[in-house]
């Protein structure tokens, strides 16, 4: 049994370990997005000093977006306008799908609405990791699948893989735990995948059943059943707007700010706020508070009919106020967090940094020994006996 598990680890691994070493490069760069934006885009992903300590009121999302789309040109509607929160600039967002598929957000100052960048994600440094990370640089309908089932297999390779480290004997465990640094390279290559890859086992795990949720449909479905008692993400119901009561004169625009301003005056101090404009005569106003900028997880979101600006309620993981979600639901929010570790701050960062480090360097370490174990078959198979030749005078 020990044997066919080893078979089946060692050619999971060849068929996976090229798109496993990418994704966790990838990862550990994008693991720290928002501190490298910080040092090497700070002149329009922060505010200057005067504008963080200026006692005014930002822009409404309506000024914001009209120089957002301005700015941008080709007659771009925005769909949404975020205020980054304590120390952030604010960010116009644009983006298509289907024909017209871009992503495209404009960066301004909200108190004065300079405009401070126009980003497209087609030439961002850290959105192309992140299209490596997620389809490998490929077709989306070709890399996605090939990175969802990779993950899938990388999971069925730490549990065989704690198999194969288990110790026969008690005698066996101790050196198990330890790098023999006294060792012969391959004996040294030999005791790095094997511990290493033992001691970041369950953080591995942890980024495996995280990511697997954007890589198969089945999983993040039978997930949030298991973590929410029986629920279904089908069951979530989003509200709409009452076009029975659309008055002459009315005015989106104006309504959009007015919804704004309501979730906007009670944020907590230093929160950012997002709103999203109604995409359509049926669809709500849609304003988000995040209690913690540079996360995702920790969210209150208010929906508002476009025509009355009455109060919505929605269900499903990401709806209503964070406090008041269950536990299945809070996780479904932390998911992007949990993966990056940025859930518990810088250390959980650093945490999933040198975890996804390890994860990259355990199909190098893993086909070294394979290698290594090759050459060493060949080496023990005996040579046969060269004929002699007849001599001829």
């Amino acid at each position: 049994m020990r044997k066919l598990v080893g078979k089946f680890h060692l050619w999971l691994g060849l068929a996976s370990g090229l798109v496993v070493f990418v994704i966790s490069v990838t990862g550990c760069l994008l693991v720290f997005e928002w501190e490298l934006r910080s040092i090497f885009s700070k002149d329009w992903f922060h505010l200057d000093a005067p504008a963080q300590s200026a006692q005014v009121a930002p822009l409404a999302p309506s000024a914001l977006s009209t120089i957002g789309e301005k700015a941008l040109g080709g007659g771009k509607k925005a769909q949404g306008v975020i205020y980054g929160g304590k120390d952030y600039s604010s960010v116009v967002q644009f983006y298509g799908r289907g024909d017209e598929d871009y992503y495209q957000q404009v960066f301004l100052n909200p108190y004065n609405g300079q405009v401070l960048k126009v980003w497209d994600a087609k030439d961002d440094f850290f959105r192309i990791v992140l299209e490596g990370h997620f389809y490998l640089w490929l077709p989306h309908h070709i890399g996605q699948p090939i990175v969802a089932i990779s993950t899938l297999i990388f999971l069925v390779m730490l549990i065989t893989g704690l198999v194969l480290w288990w110790p026969r004997n008690k005698a066996a465990r101790k050196q198990r735990f330890s790098v023999k640094m006294d060792a012969k390279w391959k004996r040294k290559n030999y005791d790095l995948h094997n511990v290493l890859g033992f001691y970041v086992m369950s953080i591995a795990v942890v980024l495996v059943i995280t990511g697997l949720v954007w890589g198969f449909e089945w999983w993040s479905n039978g997930l949030y059943y298991a973590t929410t008692g029986g629920k279904s993400l089908s069951d979530a119901k989003y509200p709409v707007s009452d076009t029975a009561l659309l008055t002459p004169g009315h005015s989106l625009a104006q309504n959009t700010d007015i919804a704004w301003e309501k979730v906007y005056a009670g944020r907590p101090k230093g929160a950012g706020v997002s709103l999203y404009f109604a995409s359509g005569n049926t669809a709500p106003i849609s304003v988000t508070i995040n209690h913690r900028p540079g996360t995702y997880y920790k969210t209150d979101t208010y929906l508002f009919d476009q025509y009355t600006l009455k109060p919505l309620e929605a269900s499903g993981p990401y709806a209503g106020k964070y406090e008041k979600a269950g536990v299945g639901d809070k996780l479904r929010r932390m998911n992007y967090d949990l993966h990056t570790g940025a859930v518990w701050g810088f250390a959980g960062k650093l945490l999933m940094f040198f975890a996804s480090l390890i994860c990259a360097s355990l199909p190098i370490t893993g086909f070294c020994i394979w290698m290594g174990r090759k050459k060493r078959a060949k080496r023990s198979v005996p040579k046969k006996d060269k004929a002699v030749q007849p001599a001829f005078s």
